[in-house]
């Protein structure tokens, strides 16, 4: 007993001394790594493969990544690799990796009646990118609940349209393929584990905005999913005498905004861009629903309904702008982020009508994010520049193609032109690195290696302006 007594001592003290010297961020990244070495080793296993199935190291490290960062990119068809048993294995890493591994662990948690301590609700609002612990547990429960409905429903709804339309003889088939249509949808992963995607589906209307409300369920923030259900439940309560109006938080409405801005700039463009090139003969509905579905699923999902190499170079530009800012913050996307791209864009506005604040919606904000913004965008600029430069150097590939590809890697899309079986080892390697930084946000890898202790020199030089332009 003395010795068991002594191991959970000595385990103890480690585990706090751990928690005193590393930063929450840090701690973080460390699961998302264990849990894509762990996706790695259960990729080996028979259980989830097919019969005679072959896939090189870098081939399933290169999976691994893909799925836990939900991004949808692939070497190899899945279908060849995974059977059915492997296709429930992708689906429940995209839980994993796109509602978030705190989400996961800590829902359990509370199923559980176990206590959830301070330093597990510091390590959730890191990994939902939340600026205070009030309310965290509460969002965590409701959140993942409505995120699961919302799958579940539209698991049901795709299994039952998938066998009335004659797509699959059997139910379960049907219901299969409708439930994991749904959980990619909503992950936003975008994996292609039949071979064909989702172009059988592309006629039905009804199916593609199904598909893009999930898409958008997914990548408009988990805070925006609280405010609204809050929003939602005011209206249905009887009104009293001094109940406030529902105030939705800022982050919600620059979320909508900005979404609704992309949105619509999006379906404008590629409309515009294609009309006449890929989308002639089409009649305009067919032109305008086809428009809106790439402007929602480049930001983050991927799923195609063409063959997205027939589109103009021109088009192929703009989904790499929309992959490369991505969704909201505390979503299930990656990407620079809309809320990045929309402060950059007020604070340029602000600049140009000579205001040294920036302020909207009748609320001035912070100057750190401000900053913040501007480092992000900046970063993650360069980086896939920089990666754009390194592959063209490394890779026998056209320039819009790695341009795509890196765009695709870093959004967490999955959307590309076919290329990335052919990638060398190397150019594996770089793709991989950009999906894992897409999906844990550019600001976390830079924290991640900030001490967790900052020094305060304690004084400051003086100041002297530089000539600017």
């Amino acid at each position: 007993m003395s010795l068991e007594r002594n191991i959970r001592l000595f385990l103890r003290k480690n585990r706090l001394f751990i928690y005193q010297r590393v930063s929450s961020i840090q701690i973080i990244v460390s699961y998302y790594i264990l849990m894509t070495i762990v996706a790695l080793g259960l990729f080996y296993l028979p259980i989830f493969r097919q019969p005679g199935s072959e896939a090189s190291f870098i081939d399933l490290l290169f999976m691994a990544v893909s799925t836990i960062s939900v991004t949808g990119l692939s070497t190899f068809p899945i279908n060849e690799v995974f059977n059915k048993n492997g296709v429930v294995l992708l689906s429940i890493l995209f839980q994993i990796g796109g509602l978030g591994i705190m989400m996961i662990s800590t829902f359990f948690f509370i199923v559980s009646n176990k206590r959830i301590s301070l330093k597990q609700r510091q390590l959730i609002m890191t990994d939902m990118n939340q600026p205070r612990l009030s309310g965290i547990v509460n969002l965590i429960r409701t959140t993942f609940l409505i995120l699961i409905s919302f799958q579940v429903i539209g698991g049901i709804i795709f299994g039952i349209y998938f066998k009335t339309n004659g797509f699959y003889s059997r139910w379960s088939d049907a219901l299969f393929n409708g439930f994991y249509q749904a959980i990619s949808a909503v992950t936003n992963s975008g994996f292609d584990v039949t071979g064909h995607s989702i172009l059988p589906y592309a006629d039905s209307y009804a199916f593609l905005f199904a598909i893009m409300f999930l898409i958008f369920i997914g990548g408009i923030g988990f805070p925006v999913i609280m405010d609204f259900r809050s929003w939602f439940l005011q209206k249905c309560k009887k009104k009293t005498l001094h109940q406030l109006p529902f105030r939705f938080s800022l982050f919600t409405k620059i979320s909508v905004l900005s979404f609704v801005i992309l949105f619509i700039c999006g379906t404008l463009a590629i409309f515009a861009l294609e009309k006449n090139h890929m989308f002639q003969g089409s009649s305009f509905s067919e032109t305008l629903v086809t428009s809106m579905f790439y402007s929602v699923t480049t930001r983050n999902a991927g799923l195609q309904i063409h063959d997205i190499s027939e589109f103009q170079t021109t088009t192929l530009l703009i989904f790499s702008l929309l992959m490369f800012i991505g969704c909201s913050p505390s979503s299930v996307g990656g990407g620079v982020r809309t809320t990045t791209v929309m402060i950059i864009g007020l604070y340029l506005f602000s600049f140009l009508k000579s205001e040294s604040r920036v302020n909207v919606f009748g609320r001035q904000i912070d100057n750190n994010d401000v900053q913040k913004a501007v480092i992000v965008f900046m970063l993650s600029l360069a980086m896939c520049f920089s990666s754009v430069i390194v592959l063209t150097a490394t890779e026998n590939f056209s320039l819009i193609s790695i341009v795509v590809e890196v765009a695709s890697a870093f959004g967490t899309t999955g959307m590309s032109l076919g290329i990335t079986p052919e990638f060398s080892n190397f150019g594996k390697l770089v793709i991989g690195m950009l999906m894992f930084i897409g999906r844990i946000g550019m600001l976390y890898t830079l924290l991640l290696f900030v001490p967790k202790e900052t020094r305060d020199l304690g004084y400051e030089y003086p100041t002297e302006k530089i000539i600017i332009g």
